[in-house]
């Protein structure tokens, strides 16, 4: 499961290593928790016509990969706080779901650029992973669904400042950038020449540290309790 702020944010942070693992025969969902209605220049744009565009360009992206499930949770683009009821939504997908892991942005980071809701992503989705899905008197009401209690085995964060897992992107490096493109309102319509270029040294940048061709990197949690 990947947990993403916006649209474009799973593609950006996780979107070369989601492709390889379904080549792998993994199962994949993208959860969608903002639409992304106010992340544009353009001053004639509506935030209506944004986030019809922008849900438009990640159904585009997923399909790019392979993904065929996305979760859209709706809420407003700079909008996110750490409630209940965001925590509750998670919670519930993780149980329906039933994730061996999950793909978040780190909310620790300590780069000068960090959307807030790119923290209070990784704040809740943390603590939606631990405790509040495996114990079943948080939010009990989801067993009245059918919704067991549920154990995510690792969660991987991405945009860290303590990296410490590599994936080799090499195989599927073109398809990130192909999801990529798929964002043109946030990318450009058209980003240059030198867009994937620009990808591709970064992705050689973190897969030279570890004798590798083109990777992401992210920070491993495992959980054995």
């Amino acid at each position: 499961m990947v947990i993403a702020p916006h649209p474009d944010d799973a593609e950006i942070g996780c979107g070369g290593t989601v492709a390889k693992w379904l080549a792998e025969g993994w199962e994949v969902v993208d959860v969608i928790c903002t639409n992304g209605d106010k992340g544009s220049r353009d001053l004639a744009m509506t935030s209506e016509r944004l986030a019809a565009i922008r849900e438009n360009e990640q159904l585009k992206a997923a399909e790019t990969l392979g993904v065929t499930k996305v979760v859209w949770l709706g809420h407003p683009d700079g909008g996110l706080e750490d409630t209940p009821d965001f925590r509750g939504e998670l919670v519930r997908l993780i149980r329906l779901y039933r994730p061996d892991a999950v793909f978040t942005t780190d909310p620790y980071r300590r780069a000068p650029y960090l959307h807030r809701d790119h923290r209070i992503t990784g704040t809740v989705t943390l603590d939606a992973v631990f405790p509040y899905s495996r114990d079943h008197l948080f939010y009990p009401e989801h067993l009245a669904e059918g919704l067991l209690p549920h154990r995510v085995r690792e969660v991987y964060l991405w945009g860290s400042d303590n990296l410490d897992t590599f994936v080799n992107i090499t195989e599927t490096f073109d398809l990130k950038i192909a999801a990529l493109r798929c964002h043109a309102s946030q990318m450009g319509e058209n980003p240059g020449s030198d867009f994937g270029q620009r990808w591709r040294e970064r992705a050689a940048q973190l897969g030279q540290s570890q004798g590798l061709g083109l990777a992401e990197a992210f920070r491993r949690i495992q959980f054995r309790v």
